[in-house]
């Protein structure tokens, strides 16, 4: 039970600090991809960009967390 409540404690601060992340890209961001792509901010399609930047940062923790766990034998 500590193994599994230990895994999840990481995963949780692991999104906490994603979302830190994403915020400040947002901030950063946000104003070139919505001047690059103007109708994607249009009809207020931020929800649209933040589940694109949620799946990106899905997809790397994913993969980070995939490259740092031991091969099973």
């Amino acid at each position: 039970m500590a193994g599994r409540l230990t895994v999840f404690t990481v995963f949780a601060f692991i999104g906490f600090l994603g979302g830190i992340v994403a915020y400040f890209a947002y901030k950063r961001l946000g104003p070139i991809i919505i001047e690059m792509f103007p109708e994607l901010y249009k009809d207020s399609a931020e929800w649209f960009l933040s589940g694109l930047g949620g799946a990106l940062m899905t997809l790397i923790l994913i993969v980070v967390w995939a490259s740092f766990s031991p091969e099973k034998k």
